[in-house]
């Protein structure tokens, strides 16, 4: 008998990410101290951008679904190529995460899926495609985020419950349940989450994505 990790033999081997977003009016709070209440907003719409702009990009990834109410952002990320689910649940990131694969494995029953955040801005394909690489090895894995705290990155095999813990110290709760965590080297594009100032500094020194850089020099210069 096969693992239940093992590729089906109708599963595409490609995967399809699956991306939260909270309504802008309320996403990146902690940003308002850098950005100001009205760019937090434009902002945090950017960062979605970029992260899916880099995903859609990104070799190994089929599609990218976005899990979201905001109407402003689903048009946004609709015209870059996402799949747009509504987030019917409306109970939080990780109800969120569930829901929006259950909408990807509703049409791809094996479809081989990972739940990415929103606020990547200086994602970059290449090192999304590494870490997509080393997760195909395990049922589920994670990555943790910069701080080594929280989680970017959490991945499932087909067949395999994503099972997210997201929030907090959730690099804890992925290990406790099971989750293997990547380790590489090089890939701090997919670790640097921003919530704040310090964060966004960091990741410009990354490089930040077009749109995120538009908003941000613009504002600043």
């Amino acid at each position: 008998m096969k693992p239940p990790h093992a590729t089906h033999p109708d599963a595409d081997d490609r995967w399809s990410l699956v991306v939260p977003l909270k309504p802008l009016a309320l996403a990146k709070s902690r940003l308002a101290a850098a950005a100001g209440s009205r760019l937090r907003p434009r902002l945090a719409l950017a960062f979605a951008e970029d992260t899916v702009g880099a995903a859609l990009n990104c070799v190994p990834v089929r599609d990218v679904a976005v899990v979201t109410d905001d109407p402003e952002a689903a048009e946004a990320l609709a015209a870059l190529g996402a799949r747009i689910v509504r987030d019917t649940p409306a109970a939080g990131l990780n109800a969120a995460l569930a829901h929006g694969v259950r909408a990807v494995r509703s049409r791809r029953r094996h479809a081989r899926v990972a739940a990415l955040n929103a606020d990547l801005p200086a994602l970059r394909p290449e090192e999304l495609a590494r870490v997509l690489d080393v997760a195909r090895k395990f049922p589920r894995a994670f990555l943790a985020d910069a701080a080594e705290i929280g989680t970017t990155f959490l991945s499932a095999a087909p067949g395999v419950e994503l099972e997210p813990a997201f929030g907090g110290a959730s690099r804890l709760r992925h290990l406790s349940s099971g989750a293997v965590e990547i380790t590489l080297a090089g890939v701090d594009s997919v670790r640097r989450d921003v919530d704040t100032g310090e964060d966004l500094a960091v990741a410009g020194a990354l490089g930040l994505g077009p749109r995120t850089a538009a908003r941000w020099l613009s504002a600043a210069g």
